[in-house]
């Protein structure tokens, strides 16, 4: 019923990468024949692909760091292949000069089945296969689809399942994209560290259960958000080790099949060149082609810092809340209208939309658990929505880390005014004299102060328990935030 307007924008997606020269060439494969672009790169694994996974409408390219780790597989597997005399040498150098062509950002166009795909990433495999095949065959001057000449399957995927080379490709990517997040962390740990040090004499008061507690400074506060951020720095790292161990070689359940026997070593040592990572070779191939583990860690490691990050995010928004009847202690940078209604408002839109990635990145935590118990066998066929969900929360949460750290938090300041009235009418600060008035003293003069909105220094000194010089000496900021 209705119009179809949003399948037709749909299709509009699902095909924009697609050559439409008009002209087709024939292409055959076990199952029958079909008619590719002529223009095209891929061949009819990917228009296979095209015609049963239409389901996301977002092609693998929307993930350079697969690709690229994809092209540094296949590259690798050429030179290993070509030095241990089981693939022509001018072969192997058509293959390696179109692997550092798409390294260097070309034909990622090309690159056209959907993340969602069925099959364990074969079609993902078969894109790349087809696309450097036919590039190759361009750059030797000869016909896309003269496969007599160069093969997907016989030359480009020479000693190598998708078994092996997906879960190898994920991992660099992987890899790279988990180096660009540090370096995003510490910034942003970093950000937050300079605003500790801004902050560093501004008291205020902290609170427990989101009552009143006991006199800090907004630095504390500050370099507490630094530190926890920190740590996360040095969960990710310790991560990375694990992104390098790979399995090429395995082949198809990792007893190496159709590989000769120093591929694997040869392979390896190429693509440790090629990434400049210390990449290592599994020790059992059997077990490597069906674990999942380090996507798992990776996952959960993201979930947590996430969680972190959005805790954070909640209290930025919480100690900005007003600016009349919230806590008002802080400032955050305004960055556009906040209500399309009530004019002059402004909402903490930066903390919130680093809301929104953490509870994507909690679902997506989620359905790699699902697909890693999934998995059967000798194999888990379940990678590809593995590879969508870190990548995704990869990219997002590094993108928010930016956001947060240049559009938030280097731009805050602190409602000193504010803060002041606050701290110097605090029942909180009296915790700081029971060991030298005692607790049933000091919670007598704390329900008083409450009752009367009494100061609580001058109900100690009325009280005769201390004196006024007491008092100070025990009331001031270096002894009540132990600064």
């Amino acid at each position: 019923m209705g119009d179809h307007r949003a399948d037709r924008t749909f299709e509009r997606r699902l095909h924009t990468a697609a050559p439409s020269s008009g002209s087709t060439r024939t292409e055959t494969d076990s199952l029958g024949s079909k008619e590719i672009p002529a223009d095209a790169y891929w061949g009819i694994n990917v228009s296979r692909a095209l015609d049963n996974f239409a389901i996301s409408g977002r092609p693998i390219a929307e993930y350079p760091d697969l690709i690229f780790g994809y092209a540094c597989v296949k590259q690798a597997a050429a030179r290993a292949n070509a030095e241990v005399g089981v693939l022509e040498r001018d072969k192997a150098d058509l293959i390696d000069r179109v692997c550092e062509e798409i390294k260097d950002g070309k034909l990622h166009d090309q690159f056209v089945v959907d993340i969602m795909q069925g099959g364990a990433g074969t079609s993902t495999n078969m894109n790349v296969n087809e696309v450097i095949v036919n590039r190759g065959l361009e750059l030797a001057g000869r016909s896309k689809g003269d496969y007599a000449y160069l093969d997907p399957n016989d030359h480009v995927n020479r000693g190598q399942s998708t078994n092996d080379t997906y879960p190898t490709a994920l991992k660099i990517g992987l890899h790279l994209a988990v180096e660009r997040l540090i370096v995003e962390l510490g910034r942003l740990s970093g950000a937050f560290h300079d605003k500790g040090t801004e902050f560093r004499s501004v008291l205020k008061v902290g609170r427990t259960q989101l009552q009143d507690a006991v006199p800090m400074t907004l630095g504390q506060e500050f370099e507490g958000f630094a530190v926890t951020l920190l740590e996360d720095y040095g969960s990710f790292a310790r991560i990375l080790p694990y992104l390098r161990e790979i399995s090429l070689g395995a082949t198809a359940i990792g007893t190496g099949i159709a590989a000769d026997p120093r591929y694997a070593d040869a392979v390896r040592t190429h693509l440790a060149v090629i990434t400049g990572l210390e990449v290592v070779t599994a020790p059992n191939l059997v077990e490597a082609t069906t674990d999942v583990g380090v996507f798992l860690d990776l996952s959960s490691t993201l979930k947590r810092s996430a969680m972190k990050l959005s805790k954070i995010c909640n209290d930025l928004r919480l100690l900005a809340s007003g600016p009349q009847a919230g806590l008002g202690e802080i400032n955050l940078p305004p960055r556009q209208a906040g209500s399309s209604i009530m004019p002059g408002k402004v909402n903490p839109v930066i903390p919130e939309v680093v809301n929104e990635v953490a509870f994507v990145v909690a679902g997506a935590d989620v359905t790699l658990t699902m697909a890693a118990e999934a998995g059967q066998l000798q194999l888990n066929a379940f990678e590809p929505v593995m590879a969508h969900v870190l990548f995704e929360s990869l990219q997002w949460t590094t993108a928010a880390m930016a956001t947060l750290r240049t559009n938030c938090v280097t731009g805050i300041t602190a409602n000193t005014d504010r803060l002041a009235a606050q701290t110097s009418s605090s029942v909180g600060v009296i915790t700081a004299l029971i060991p030298h008035i005692g607790y049933a003293a000091a919670s007598k003069l704390a329900k008083e102060a409450l009752a009367t909105n009494a100061n609580i220094a001058d109900l100690v000194v009325s009280s005769g328990l201390l004196t006024r010089d007491q008092v100070g000496d025990l009331l001031t900021p270096e002894r009540l935030t132990r600064h």
